[in-house]
Parts: structure tokens; sequence; C-alpha cells
């Protein structure tokens, strides 16, 4: 398995590193939107929307749940638009976080079917965003996630004694969190040089806080799957799951970075 994650990663690491420093944002919004209507397929047998017509019907709702927000950005301010699709986003990963952690409980299958899209549209449009301002925008939270979830891994692999959630996923450990912590802040502060000179404590919390609430969206995913009783949410990419097991950690954090980096101005 392990051997067939990294032959995986290394196979889909360059090809999305190029795509994110070189596609143009509307071949990025045609490949992105299919991943979200993969992701949505997924989504939907995770709700127990399990039969081919519920499915399908779901991921019909997500295309217009998207449409909508394209002509609502058509109309009126395109950074109010993600701000507020970012601000849900937000709360929906707090709100995930108490989940995870005190809850657990079984959500009906509307509710289930709400969350997927709180998890999926608001990363679609401020990856787009980040792209379209700045390649390396979007390229950082990519490496910071990967960084933080390698380091988590390989941490919990090498370290893992105490289980940081064991009713969720019972492979990960306290001391993969510590690992994927450290990774993060290597990465963090490597990448300071990027912002302008006096941001740099603003710009290590926005990163950290990206990283952690990757953490959130992988554990919230897990919780998911278990309650739906698979191990991966799809076959897709060989050792590595679905589209949403490779996504996971994307949803959570990509939206946070948007509007920490906006919020302080670093948009036009």
């Amino acid at each position: 398995m392990l051997k067939q994650r990294i032959i995986t990663a290394l196979v889909m690491l360059p090809v999305v590193v190029l795509l994110v420093l070189f596609a143009p944002t509307a071949w990025l919004g045609v490949l992105f939107s299919a991943l979200t209507l993969l992701a949505a397929w997924e989504w939907a047998a995770l709700s127990g929307y399990v039969r081919t017509g519920g499915r399908i019907l779901y991921c019909l709702l997500t295309a217009v749940w998207c449409a909508a927000v394209v002509l609502a950005g058509l109309t009126w301010s395109w950074d109010g638009i993600l701000s507020s699709l970012c601000g849900m986003a937000i709360a929906w990963w707090l709100f995930a976080l108490i989940w995870i952690t005190a809850w657990r409980t079984d959500f009906p299958r509307p509710c289930k079917a709400f969350s997927g899209w709180l998890t999926l549209i608001p990363p679609l449009f401020a990856a787009l965003a980040l792209q379209e301002q700045r390649p390396v925008l979007l390229l950082l939270p990519l490496v910071l996630i990967w960084a933080a979830d390698s380091g988590a891994y390989f941490a919990g692999r090498v370290f893992g004694r105490h289980k940081l959630a064991p009713a969720v996923s019972p492979g990960k450990t306290w001391e993969g969190v510590a690992g994927g912590t450290l990774s993060l802040l290597v990465v963090t502060l490597l990448s300071v040089r990027l912002i302008p000179p006096g941001n740099a404590l603003p710009f290590i919390l926005i990163c950290m806080l990206t990283g952690w609430l990757s953490m959130v969206g992988d554990l919230s995913e897990s919780l998911f799957k278990r309650q739906a009783g698979v191990k991966d949410s799809g076959v897709l990419f060989p050792g590595h799951g679905g589209v949403l097991d490779r996504i996971d950690s994307l949803t959570a954090a990509v939206p946070a970075f948007w509007l920490g980096v906006s919020l302080l101005g670093w948009l036009r």
C-alpha cells in the first residue's frame, strides 16, 4: 500500500504543480469543476444516497449551486460572494471540529447532503480566485497541506502511540499531529519571503491555521466514511482512494487561506 501511495503521489504531484503554475484559469475551472462533480458523486454515497439516480440528482444539484454562484458573481461583487462562501465554509469546519471531538451524531441524509455543498463548493471558487490572482497563492496552501499530511503520516507510523480520535480514524495519533505541525511550520518559515516585509506574523498564523484546518477536513471525511461503513470514498487513485480522499484536506484549507490573505489585503 505504501509503495502504491508513493508511486501515485510521484505521478500526481508534478502534474498538479505544472497545472497550477501554468494552466489558464479557465482550463483549471473546467478541471476543478469536473473534480468537484466526481467528489459530489462520492459524497452522495457517503450521505446515504447510494442508488445511481440519487447520486446523479445530487451531482446535478451541485452543478446548479455552482452555476448560481457564478451568476451571483456576475451580478454582484466576486469578493463579496467569495467572502460569504468562505465564511460559511469556516463556520462549517468549526462546527465539524466540535462534531468530531464531542458529538459524532449521525445526521439525517439531507443534512449530510447540505454539508457536502458547504464542503465542496467554497474551495472550488476560492482555488480559482487564488490561481487567477497569483498562481503561487494557490500552490502555497497545497504545499502546506502536503507537508502537514506527509509529516503526520510518517511521524504517526514511526512514533504513533496515543490515538487522536480512535472512534473516527483509528490510524491517526497525536504524534502524527505533532509531526504534521512541525512540517507545516518548516514550510511556512521557508515561505515567508513570498510576502511583503513586515507581514511575517500574520502570514505565519494564516499558514498554520490553514494546515490545522486541513487536518479537520481529513478527520471530518473519515467520520462520514466510518458512518457509511466504507474505508475509501472511491477507487480512482491507486493507493489513495477516491477524489474525496485526495481533496478532503483541501476543502477545509483553501477557503481559510483565501479568506486570510483577502482580509489582509494581499489580493488586488
